[in-house]
C-alpha cells in the first residue's frame, strides 16, 4: 500500500474526531438556551478532554496487541455514540447525561482513534516522522475549522437552533464517516523496509519496563513541558468565541447576537486552520532543528503574546495572536510523536506517546475550569488574569525544557 495513501486516511480520520475543538461554537448558545453557567457547560468540553486523554493512554498500551485497525473502528464508534448520546442528554435537558455521553463515551472514543493514525503513520515513515506525523495530527486542528464554518452552522439553522437533532445527525455522520476510515489503517507489511529504523540509533533511551521509562526523570520532564504548552491554547480553544464577542462588543454595541457569533465563529475558523497548520510546519521544523529545540522557541514565543494579550483592546490584534497561539499549541501535538519515537524507540513508542497525552486531559480540565471561574467571579477582568496565569505557565515550561536536551534523530 502507498505510504501516502495511509497517511491521508489517518488524516481524515483526526479531522473527525478533531471536531470536538470547535466547543466553543456551542459554549453560549448552550448556556443561554438551557440556562446552564459557563463553568457548568465547560465541564462538558473538560470532561471530554479528560476522556479522551485516558482513552488515549490506555490506546497505547493496546496498540501492539490489538493493532490500529480495531482499536481505531472502537474509538468511532464510541466517538460517534457520544454525540447521540448527547443529542438525548440535550432533549431531556440533562447535563448529568451530557457528560456522561459527549464526555466520557464521546472523549474515550477520541482517545482511542487518536493514537492509531499517528503512531501508525509513524511506522510507514522512518524518514520523515515529523512531516508525517504533524501532517496527521494537522487533521485534528482542521476539523473544528470545517464544524464551525460549515458543519455547525448548516445544521443549527437547517434545525433552527434545536440542538437534539444537530447533535444527532452529528452522532450518524460521524458513525458513517470515520469507521471506514478507521478500519483502513493498517501497519507496514512485516520486514518491510517502511519500518525499517523507526525510532532506532543513537540517542535513544532504553528502559527495562514500562514502569521504569513512566517513572523516569525524563519523562517527567517531557510531560511538564507538554502540559504547558497545552494548558496555555486549551483556554483559549473553549473559550476564544466568547472572548472575541466581547472585544467587538466593546468597540460595536450595535452589533447583533447574530453579527457577534458569527464573529467568533470566523475566529474558530482561523485559529483552528493555524492549530492545524501548526502541527504540521513545526513537526517539519523539528525534524531540521531539533525537537527540544523547537519546543522551546513555542514556549517563550508565547510567553510574550500572552504577556501582550493583557494590553489588546482591538480584536483583530486580539485574533492574530490567539492564532499565532493555536499554531504552537498545534505545534506541540505535532512535534511530540517524533521526540517520543526519537527518545523511548519504536518499542515503547506508542505506550510512551499515550501516557504522554494524559497532560491532554489535566490540561483540559485546568485551562477551560479556570477560565469559567474566572468568568463566573471576575467577569470584568477574567481574560486579563487569564492571560497572566497562562503566561506563568509558559514560562515555567520554557524553564523546564532546559533540563532537556534534544535526542539525536535516526536516519530512515
Amino acid at each position: 500500500m502507498n505510504r501516502w495513501w495511509m497517511a491521508l486516511m489517518g488524516t481524515a480520520l483526526q479531522m473527525c474526531i478533531g471536531t470536538v475543538y470547535a466547543w466553543s461554537y456551542f459554549q453560549n448558545p448552550l448556556a443561554q438556551t438551557y440556562g446552564w453557567n459557563n463553568t457548568q457547560v465547560a465541564w462538558v468540553f473538560s470532561t471530554t478532554i479528560l476522556f479522551l486523554s485516558l482513552g488515549a493512554a490506555v490506546g497505547g498500551t493496546k496498540l501492539p496487541i490489538y493493532g490500529p485497525r480495531k482499536l481505531a473502528v472502537l474509538g468511532s464508534v464510541l466517538f460517534g455514540s457520544g454525540y447521540l448520546l448527547g443529542a438525548l442528554a440535550l432533549y431531556v435537558e440533562s447535563l448529568p447525561l451530557l457528560y456522561l455521553g459527549y464526555g466520557v463515551v464521546g472523549g474515550t472514543g477520541i482517545g482511542l482513534a487518536y493514537v492509531p493514525p499517528v503512531a501508525t503513520v509513524a511506522k510507514w515513515f522512518p524518514d520523515k516522522k515529523g512531516l508525517a506525523t504533524g501532517m496527521v495530527i494537522m487533521g485534528f486542528g482542521l476539523g473544528a475549522m470545517v464544524m464551525s464554518k460549515l458543519i455547525a452552522p448548516m445544521l443549527l439553522q437547517a434545525a433552527d437552533h434545536h440542538f437534539p437533532s444537530v447533535f444527532a445527525v452529528l452522532g450518524v455522520i460521524f458513525l458513517v464517516l470515520a469507521t471506514p476510515l478507521a478500519w483502513g489503517l493498517q501497519d507496514p507489511p512485516s520486514g518491510s523496509t517502511q519500518g525499517g529504523g523507526y525510532g532506532s540509533g543513537a540517542g535513544v533511551v532504553q528502559y527495562p519496563s514500562t514502569r521504569a521509562l513512566l517513572t523516569s526523570g525524563r519523562f517527567a520532564l517531557m510531560w511538564l513541558v507538554m502540559f504547558c504548552n497545552t494548558v496555555a491554547g486549551i483556554m483559549f480553544i473553549g473559550f476564544q468565541s466568547p472572548m472575541v464577542q466581547e472585544l467587538w462588543r466593546r468597540q460595536d454595541a450595535s452589533l447583533t447576537v447574530e453579527q457577534l457569533a458569527s464573529y467568533g465563529a470566523t475566529l474558530i475558523a482561523f485559529s483552528a486552520l493555524f492549530n492545524g497548520v501548526g502541527r504540521f510546519a513545526w513537526g517539519s521544523l523539528s525534524d531540521k532543528l531539533g525537537r527540544v529545540t523547537v519546543f522551546r522557541i513555542m514556549l517563550l514565543s508565547q510567553f510574550a503574546a500572552f504577556v501582550g494579550l493583557g494590553f489588546v483592546e482591538s480584536p483583530w490584534v486580539f485574533g492574530v495572536l490567539v492564532c499565532y497561539i493555536l499554531l504552537c499549541y498545534g505545534g506541540g501535538f505535532g512535534t511530540l510523536p517524533a521526540f517520543v519515537s526519537d527518545t523511548f524507540g519504536a518499542k515503547m513508542m506508542a505506550v510512551a506517546y499515550g501516557a504522554l497525552l494524559t497532560t491532554w486531559g489535566s490540561a483540559g480540565i485546568v485551562g477551560p475550569q479556570l477560565v469559567a471561574w474566572l468568568r463566573d467571579n471576575y467577569p470584568q477582568n477574567a481574560s486579563t488574569y487569564a492571560f497572566y496565569v497562562g503566561a506563568a505557565f509558559l514560562l515555567a515550561g520554557f524553564l523546564v525544557s532546559l533540563g532537556l536536551r534534544n535526542p539525536a534523530t535516526p536516519k530512515g
